[in-house]
């Protein structure tokens, strides 16, 4: 792997935030003008094509659906059913937009990468770069991009082994990373640079194996993270954007890097009444959340990171900041980028058995992050939306700062409560996503 391009910046930044600044003012998303009829399970990212027509990946109902531009006319492209070749394998799968208006769908149970043609035709099959990379090229941490020359970006994933065992039979915690590199990859030649390291939520691991050798695993996870978060530009420029003093670095498809001025933030101090406040704010949730689901389900709860063993990206809530706990059995997708199987006899007896904490409210951070994990969605037109963390009290949905492709905050945009943006289209297409209970809706409005 080549020498990293852009690390000056980035584990680093200012050790306090902005004082108040200008902030453009917040305006509301313009007019929805059209609505499926088709409910979806799930839906973690949709394609636009050049005749308006949408590809939709529903991961819940393992199926790829295309509708037309007016959000009708559903057609399965790929799916789990016998009656398809094109066989939709694991829960887990994204699509990115490809070269010649074509898409690639990366399925990482199978580490194939399937080209589906403008027409919605599966045409021919490559597999995943790197085994590792395979969930994270599904969209799972950011949205995979291309740039000018063709080249693959995208954030890189790691491979989960089982818990190493001591000399005594004990297992050893597992070591999660604080940090992850921006990879660029030449799909012909398998060329790989790293672009940029960005920071990621830290879990923190911990085992215990009591006097008939059942091992109990517990994670310590920060439930108000400061991270940084990224996007590829329609232009294939890598945005980075820092957490710590929202600011941008870019790196630009020619190899040109730019840091750029921080942009304004409301910040919102922390005090120690608010951090353990925030803390029983989100214990009570998972508590709620743990009552309606059973033994190794996993809880997602919108408004907290994306954290989970292999899950989460812009997953349920289409798009929202999510927090992902699988609970219970210790369970969990296995495989590449995946969580460790249980092991260890029938029904993973002898394997450890997950169960998630928050860390102390001390460590929370002093002012409120302007974002969570996953935040982040670049727009057709060569900008950067991303979903912010409120720091105020405000009626109706969601707000996200609009960053051109220079890193300047230029907009404000609020969407219709209850939606959260999953996609994009030329021409200011926005595509919304709102939930009623087990089904999604999608919805296709105007940026104004």
């Amino acid at each position: 792997m080549k020498k990293t391009i852009l690390s000056l910046f980035a584990l680093s930044g200012a050790t306090a935030p902005l004082g108040a600044q200008a902030l453009p003012p917040i305006r509301q998303l313009g007019a929805v003008v059209a609505k499926t009829t088709e409910k979806f399970g799930n839906v973690s990212g949709v394609r636009q094509l050049p005749n308006g027509s949408l590809l939709v990946n529903d991961p819940s109902g393992r199926k790829v659906v295309m509708l037309d531009a007016s959000l009708g006319s559903p057609r399965v492209i790929a799916d789990s059913t016998s009656e398809t070749a094109n066989a939709y394998s694991g829960r887990i799968a994204g699509l990115v937009p490809y070269r010649g208006d074509s898409t690639l769908f990366v399925d990482p149970q199978s580490l194939s990468m399937l080209v589906i043609d403008p027409s919605g035709k599966i045409g021919r099959v490559m597999s995943v770069p790197r085994p590792e990379d395979a969930s994270t090229l599904a969209g799972l941490q950011g949205m995979p991009g291309f740039d000018s020359q063709g080249r693959l970006i995208y954030r890189a994933g790691f491979r989960f082994s089982p818990p190493p065992r001591t000399a005594n039979g004990v297992f050893s915690p597992p070591e999660f990373p604080d940090s992850s590199a921006i990879l660029r990859i030449d799909l012909a030649s398998r060329k790989v640079d790293t672009l940029a390291w960005m920071k990621i939520p830290k879990i923190r691991m911990n085992m215990t194996t009591d006097a008939d050798g059942r091992t109990t695993m517990s994670s310590e996870i920060n439930p108000l993270p400061l991270v940084d978060d990224w996007a590829v530009l329609t232009d294939g420029t890598l945005m980075l954007l820092r957490g710590r003093d929202y600011h941008a670095d870019i790196v630009r498809p020619d190899g040109t890097q730019q840091s750029v001025a921080k942009m304004p933030f409301d910040w919102q101090r922390l005090t120690d009444e608010d951090k353990i406040a925030f803390i029983d704010s989100v214990k009570a949730q998972r508590a709620r959340l743990a009552t309606q689901q059973g033994p190794g389900q996993t809880i997602v709860s919108g408004g907290g990171p994306t954290t989970a063993f292999g899950g989460g990206g812009q997953g349920a809530g289409g798009g929202a900041p999510q927090m992902v706990i699988r609970m219970g059995d210790g369970g969990g997708p296995g495989g590449p980028g995946g969580a460790p199987r249980a092991a260890g006899g029938p029904n993973g007896a002898g394997a450890p058995q997950a169960q998630v904490n928050f860390v102390s409210p001390s460590e929370l951070p002093d002012y409120k992050p302007p974002f969570f994990a996953g935040s982040t969605r670049a727009d057709a037109d060569g900008n950067a939306w991303v979903r912010t963390i409120p720091t105020k009290a405000y009626p109706g949905g969601p707000i996200y700062d609009v960053i051109n492709g220079k890193g300047e905050l230029v907009d404000r945009v609020q969407v219709p409560a209850g939606r959260s943006i999953i996609g994009f289209g030329k021409g200011g297409v926005v595509y919304l996503s709102f939930r009623d209970g087990a089904t999604v809706t999608l919805e296709k409005a105007s940026a104004r």
